[in-house]
């Protein structure tokens, strides 16, 4: 079994804890998991979420069935979810400027503290794997790993955000325990982030990330390729996003949207070559548009004998549910790299999982040409370095 430890119960969490349950029970086919369908020595019925972590005080102490069931209206909640409760995660202010009552551990003990006391629950646990899917929050690159040691053991606690510290933790756990591994989908920088990266690989772990890629930045990315690879010029992009679930709300937030702002754009000069003028980041918050966003697109461009072309998409998408089909995925390789020995982060992942790959100073690719390198990737570099027998969890 892949054991696996949520960070943040929000509407991520809760499609990938609820259709994982219903994939398994047969009630399901895998649409929107990428490598459905491809042999992986670990199947999706393998994973299993063990526990939760959460700092809103409507959630913590409830069972993951109770929430998803106040949280998913007309889909039907699998009964195997009320056996796994939302225990008190790290706060650090990841939901500060929101309405909602937050506590953390923090706010009890110091930092180091924290982090002994979610490594002692992670090894009651067992975990393989931690994915943290937290609402965005504003994080600052460490990049010196003495630095990062250091903020964590003078307790400086406006020097460190929630993601950065859980992804300590879990580098403490792998060096300790068993090598874990750690998937971050939001836009804090960690894969990206020399210093976690480097404390990944000395504790014989893997960070992938940062900020899972699901609806329109992809879409944009696939198209940026196929206008670059037909020598179009393009002359500008235009991108935004609006939607109404809490990540919106808290995109309301200056210093938050600016993070998720970077991950977006930095697909553009990547793919191209040239950095064309564009617009590319979330736009607006909707209460009643819910989970499901509003995306449009506009990219002009020159093709031959000087005209210009013009190319325009709109789409609603379910917002929350096309990243938890990719966590399906992320579960399974985060857990097969540590199992090959392949410790730190992973490019090959993260360029087709997420919309700013690490390490840092990666290129962003297109996502087609991402998913076939990936592929490639796991054939000749993975699948033969893999134990006769995996470890047993």
């Amino acid at each position: 079994m892949l054991r696996v430890v949520l960070l943040g119960q929000g509407m991520v969490a809760n499609h990938f804890a609820v259709g994982l349950e219903r994939i398994k029970q047969g009630e399901l086919q895998p649409y929107g998991v990428p490598l459905a369908d491809f042999p992986l020595p670990y199947r999706i019925e393998d994973i299993e979420v063990v526990a939760s972590y959460d700092v809103d005080e409507d959630k913590v102490g409830k069972s993951l069935y109770r929430i998803a069931r106040e949280a998913l209206e007309g889909v039907p909640i699998p009964k195997t979810l009320r056996d796994i409760y939302v225990r008190r995660g790290v706060h650090l202010g990841s939901l500060r400027g929101l309405p909602f009552k937050a506590s953390g551990l923090e706010e009890r003990m110091s930092l180091a503290e924290a982090v002994d006391r979610l490594v002692d629950e992670w090894r009651e646990l067992g975990a393989d794997v931690i994915v943290n899917v937290i609402t965005t929050e504003r994080g600052v690159e460490f990049g010196d790993l003495g630095r990062l040691l250091s903020v964590i053991e003078s307790d400086e606690r406006d020097a460190v955000s929630a993601s950065q510290l859980y992804a300590y933790a879990a580098a403490r756990y792998s060096a300790e325990v068993r090598p874990v591994a750690f998937i971050n989908v939001i836009p804090s920088p960690l894969a990206n982030d020399p210093a976690y990266v480097e404390l990944f690989q000395e504790s014989r772990g893997v960070v992938l990330g940062d900020d899972g890629a699901t609806g329109a930045t992809p879409l944009t990315a696939d198209l940026l390729e196929h206008l670059a690879e037909r020598g179009r010029k393009v002359r500008f992009v235009v991108q935004f996003n609006i939607g109404g679930n809490t990540d919106f709300l808290a995109l309301t937030i200056p210093e938050k949207n600016v993070m998720k702002e970077r991950t977006k754009s930095s697909i553009v000069e990547d793919i191209l070559g040239y950095d064309a003028p564009h617009y590319i980041k979330p736009t607006g918050y909707v209460e009643t548009l819910g989970d499901k966003k509003y995306v449009a697109l506009h990219i002009e461009y020159v093709t031959f004998n000087g005209l210009v072309d013009e190319l325009y998409v709109n789409m609603r998408l379910n917002d929350s549910p096309a990243l938890a089909g990719k966590l399906v995925d992320l579960v399974r390789l985060g857990r097969l790299a540590v199992d090959a020995g392949l410790y730190g982060t992973i490019y090959e992942i993260n360029a087709f999982y997420m919309k700013k790959p690490g390490p840092k100073g990666s290129k962003s690719i297109s996502k087609i040409v991402a998913y076939h390198r990936m592929v490639e990737w796991l054939k000749k570099k993975v699948l033969g370095r893999l134990p006769a027998r995996l470890p047993s969890s």
